[in-house]
């Protein structure tokens, strides 16, 4: 489950050295598949009381946070003129 936080990670790391716009935008939206995936666990998770609900909430909110930064930040390059 750590592992798709670095993946996200990782793939805005990248997106830095990008070589075009479009390889940018095709690096956040790895990233925002991988925060998808992770909030599916975390859903998961907290539905089967494998984890403590709260602090699992909490992560949660920060994870939906994170979704949609990333899902703003793609819409708003894809809007952008080439």
């Amino acid at each position: 489950m750590t592992f798709d936080l670095i993946r996200v990670g990782a793939n805005c790391s990248e997106a830095k050295a990008a070589q075009s716009t479009k390889d940018f935008i095709s690096k956040y939206e790895i990233a925002l598949k991988e925060i998808h995936e992770f909030i599916f666990w975390i859903e998961i998770f907290i539905e089967a009381e494998l984890v403590d609900a709260p602090k699992f909430s909490l992560l949660l909110e920060e994870a939906n946070s994170i979704a949609k930064i990333l899902a703003a930040s793609i819409k708003k390059l894809k809007e952008k003129p080439s």
